[in-house]
């Protein structure tokens, strides 16, 4: 007779045949708990810890803007205010207060030598200016270079608002058209849309 052998415990024949009548007579133990559970397999410690890293390995390559050595409070808050107003070149929609780009971090550097060899905002604006065009500035000012920037975006509106006018004027001229044959006893087989 061949035995095989069930996961959770006990034994079953695979003939059919009766069993011995002293394995007949004796009750069936109902297999506990822990026999029916499998134990997990072992996890090797290698793949939890790459893991780690690979969920923080990220915060090893971010950088803190570095502390400056200001004379006191008050030049310390105009260079915030000043690096907030202008426009870091390389992100483009960040100041330069808030990007963490390298020439980002070099304009800085910049702007504190030059608050220290006593220039004013004017003077430092005009600079990066002079370097960088008005797009470094946050609120460039108006003027024909900066048209296109402080207009276009009206221009556009303006210009979709007009197409979208005619197009639903078009439409309410074909629509009284339609109307007015199908009056006369023709049928309109077009759709509106």
């Amino acid at each position: 007779m061949t035995i095989l052998f069930r996961p959770g415990g006990g034994s079953f024949s695979r003939d059919r045949r009766a069993a011995s009548p002293s394995e007949a007579s004796r009750p069936k133990a109902s297999p506990s708990k822990a026999s029916r559970l499998k134990p997990l397999p072992q996890r090797p410690l290698l793949p939890m810890l790459l893991l780690v890293l690979l969920l923080f390995g990220g915060a090893l390559h971010a950088q803190a803007i570095e502390p400056m050595p200001f004379a006191n409070h008050a030049q310390e808050l105009r260079f915030q205010h000043l690096t907030a107003q202008l426009r870091c070149p390389m992100c483009q929609n960040e100041t330069l207060a808030d990007s963490n780009a390298p020439i980002a971090r070099d304009l800085r550097n910049q702007i504190f030598q030059l608050m220290q060899h006593g220039q004013s905002d004017a003077q430092i604006k005009h600079y990066l200016v002079d370097r960088y065009s008005d797009f470094v500035l946050y609120d460039p000012p108006v003027k024909p270079g900066t048209w296109l920037l402080w207009f276009g975006p009206l221009l556009i509106l303006l210009g979709g608002g007009s197409v979208v006018f005619m197009v639903v004027r078009k439409r309410h001229r074909d629509g009284i058209a339609a109307g007015i044959t199908t009056e006369s006893g023709t049928t309109d087989d077009r759709d509106d849309w």
